[in-house]
């Protein structure tokens, strides 16, 4: 495998597109499997390396939680790659992940620079339970604090009575941190930045890769 990549890399003997490159070594090194732990951590660092030297510079893609996000559908490839020597369909569907990866990252960017900017204007109107919330929700990501936040998950998260929980929700929401769904038990509050969703890229059933 070493040789392999060694010869296929750009300007060598037998340079490969990126994605091809990067694909092919991913699978041919799980195929290998060397080591007892690790092999999945390695496998996509010798990925990322791959299209690090096609590009010319390091990457930044968010390949990893990618393929976390899909680890079903990700060992369904990897084992059907495994039983035959046709591997076109795994390369396509390893580009839909790259794609996706590329794409989740910059939505990553984008909202890193939006907590930034949220975070600069609230600086000393929060006390420490509101921070901690707030925190909690960005922790989440791009794609936002999944059902929303209740006002029973913010007590559970800063440890607040019932009567402060309300009162730090609608301070919240009057400072421009949160935005209130719906009214009483059922209003659920999202931070107030642009939720930034990203599409899987994948094969769809005739074959072509397609956001689902």
């Amino acid at each position: 495998m070493v040789s392999w990549f060694g010869r296929t890399g750009i300007g060598r003997e037998e340079p490969q597109p990126a994605l091809t490159r990067a694909g092919i070594a991913h699978l041919y090194f799980e195929s290998i499997h060397p080591f007892e732990d690790g092999n999945g951590r390695i496998g996509r660092a010798i990925a990322e390396k791959a299209l690090a030297q096609s590009l010319g510079q390091p990457t930044l893609t968010a390949l990893a939680a990618t393929i976390l996000a899909r680890r079903k559908s990700y060992y369904e490839a990897l084992e059907a790659a495994n039983q035959e020597n046709e591997i076109t369909r795994w390369l396509m569907w390893f580009a839909g992940v790259v794609i996706e990866a590329q794409r989740r990252t910059i939505a990553l960017v984008e909202f890193l620079i939006d907590k930034t900017k949220l975070l600069d204007r609230l600086k000393g109107q929060l006390n420490a339970r509101q921070q901690k919330a707030l925190l909690r929700m960005f922790r989440e990501g791009p794609e936002g604090f999944r059902g929303g936040l209740s006002a029973g998950k913010y007590s559970s998260i800063t440890g607040a009575s019932p009567a402060t929980t309300t009162r730090d929700l609608a301070d919240l929401v009057a400072k421009g941190a949160l935005v209130r769904e719906g009214e009483r038990r059922y209003a659920r509050y999202h931070l107030a930045v642009p939720v930034r969703p990203v599409p899987h890229v994948t094969l769809n059933e005739r074959g072509n890769l397609a956001e689902l």
